[in-house]
C-alpha cells in the first residue's frame, strides 16, 4: 500500500518560517513546492493542486413567538476571493499510471494572487482564509490530501490626505439623578491624524469641564469594531484593545491632556472593502459620571500597514523649512579672518603631483562620461602666499601719478 511507502507529504511556500504561515500582498506571486518523498517505489495517478481564498460568516439567532414557541434563525454567506487549479503530475496518455521511485520527489508550483483581495482574518462570527492544497490520487486507494494556509496582508497606507487629517469632536452631558440636575460635563479631544499603524503612540489632547457636583474620572480606549454581514442582517462584536485611565476631577474642576500617550498593540489592520466582514477601530473618550450614564465622545481610526513617512508629516509649513536651511548664516564672524597659506592646504610634494595633467591611462573611465572636462588653468604654479604687508611697497621718491593728466 502507498500508506506504508509515503514517509512525507507536504507543502512548501517560499519565505515562510518555521512554525508561522507565509505572508503574502495582493498581486504578489505565491511561489512553492510539493514534496512527496517515497520509502519504496509506488504506483501515483495524478498529483493536483488547488489553490482557495475565500470569507466566510456564519452566527445563529433564537426568536420566540409566542410564550412556548420558540426557533433559531441561521445567518450565512460566503465571498470568493481565489480560485486556481493546477496539475502537477498528469496521468500518462494511454491510461496507465506513474511509477515514482524510491527517494524525495519535488513538483514546483507558482501562481499570481489577484490585485483586490481583503486581509486574512479570524473573528467570532467569520474569518478570511487562504490556502493551498494538494491531492494524491492513486489506483484503487483513497486520494491523500495535505493542506498549507498561507497570510495575505492589504496594504494600507496611512500617507494619504484623508488618514493625515486631524480629528476632532466635542460632547456635552447634562447629568440628572432622581429628576435632580446636577450639572453638565463636557469633553472636547484631538488627534492629529486619523491613520495610525501598530506600536505607535496616540497623543490625546483633551479638555474635560466637570460642573457637576461630584467627581468624575475620564478614560480613554482603542475600541475595535467586528461587523459580520448576511442576508442585509448585521451582527456587531466590540472589544476594548487598550485603554488609559485619568485623574480624577473633582466638583467644579477642569482637566486638560496636552497629548496623553496611548500606545497601539500589535492588532490586524483595518478592513474596510469587504462586502460581508468589516474591521474598524475608533477612539473613544469617556467620562465616567457617578449615578447616570457615561458620556461619550468617538474618534474614528484606522490601523495601516505603512507606517507614517520618516520625513514627518506633510503638512509642515514652509517657514519650518527654510528654518533648517539657514541656521549655518549664524554661524558667520563678524569680522572675516584671513585665509591660510596655500602650503598649509596643499603640502609641497602633493601639490607638484596636482600640477600635472593625469595621463590618458587614468582618464580613460572618465573621458566616456558626458560631463568631463579638464581645465588647464591649474597646469601653472600656485600664486603667491597671502599676505597683509605689501612686498612691492612704492618708493618715496616716486612721484605718484596724477590720475587727472
Amino acid at each position: 500500500m502507498l500508506f506504508d511507502r509515503l514517509k512525507r507529504f507536504l507543502i512548501v511556500l517560499e519565505g515562510a518560517e518555521r512554525g508561522s504561515p507565509a505572508a503574502f500582498s495582493p498581486g504578489q506571486a505565491v511561489v512553492g513546492r510539493v514534496v512527496l518523498e517515497l520509502a519504496a517505489a509506488a504506483r501515483c495517478g495524478a498529483l493536483r493542486l488547488q489553490a482557495l481564498g475565500a470569507a466566510r460568516v456564519h452566527w445563529t439567532e433564537s426568536r420566540s413567538a409566542g410564550s412556548s414557541t420558540a426557533y433559531t434563525q441561521s445567518y450565512s454567506d460566503q465571498v470568493e476571493f481565489l480560485s486556481h487549479r493546477d496539475t502537477l503530475l498528469a496521468p500518462p496518455d494511454n491510461g496507465e499510471v506513474t511509477v515514482l521511485q524510491a527517494g524525495r520527489h519535488e513538483f514546483p508550483f507558482t501562481f499570481q494572487l489577484p490585485e483586490t483581495l481583503a486581509t486574512s482574518f479570524e473573528g467570532k462570527h467569520g474569518s478570511v482564509r487562504y490556502w493551498v492544497k494538494a491531492k494524491l490520487h492513486r489506483p484503487w486507494a483513497t486520494v491523500k490530501k495535505v493542506k498549507k494556509e498561507f497570510t495575505v496582508i492589504e496594504p494600507i497606507d496611512i500617507n494619504t490626505p484623508a488618514l493625515l487629517a486631524p480629528q476632532a469632536g466635542a460632547k456635552e452631558k447634562l447629568a440628572r439623578a432622581w429628576y435632580c440636575n446636577r450639572g453638565q460635563v463636557s469633553v472636547t479631544a484631538k488627534i492629529d491624524r486619523k491613520g495610525y499603524t501598530p506600536g505607535e503612540v496616540i497623543p490625546i489632547f483633551a479638555e474635560i469641564d466637570n460642573c457637576t457636583n461630584r467627581a468624575v474620572v475620564p478614560k480613554a480606549a482603542i475600541i475595535q469594531t467586528q461587523t459580520f454581514i448576511a442576508r442585509g442582517t448585521k451582527k456587531q462584536k466590540k472589544s476594548v484593545v487598550t485603554s488609559i485611565v485619568g485623574d480624577s476631577i473633582a466638583a467644579g474642576k477642569r482637566e486638560v491632556w496636552h497629548g496623553r500617550a496611548l500606545k497601539i498593540p500589535p492588532v490586524g489592520p483595518s478592513i474596510l472593502q469587504c462586502r460581508i466582514i468589516q474591521v474598524e477601530y475608533s477612539l473613544k473618550v469617556c467620562v465616567d459620571i457617578p449615578g447616570t450614564s457615561k458620556l461619550l465622545l468617538e474618534l474614528p481610526l484606522v490601523i495601516g500597514t505603512i507606517p507614517l513617512h520618516p520625513f514627518g508629516s506633510r503638512t509642515s509649513s514652509v517657514s519650518s523649512q527654510y528654518s533648517i536651511t539657514l541656521d549655518w548664516l549664524s554661524s558667520i564672524p563678524e569680522q572675516p579672518e584671513a585665509p591660510p597659506e596655500y602650503s598649509a592646504v596643499v603640502p609641497s610634494p602633493t601639490a607638484e603631483q596636482s600640477l600635472a595633467p593625469p595621463s590618458r591611462s587614468e582618464l580613460g573611465a572618465v573621458l566616456e562620461g558626458p560631463f568631463f572636462a579638464y581645465i588647464q588653468e591649474f597646469r601653472f604654479r600656485p600664486p603667491p602666499l597671502y599676505s597683509e604687508v605689501d612686498p612691492n611697497p612704492p618708493s618715496d621718491g616716486i612721484r605718484p601719478r596724477c590720475m587727472t593728466c
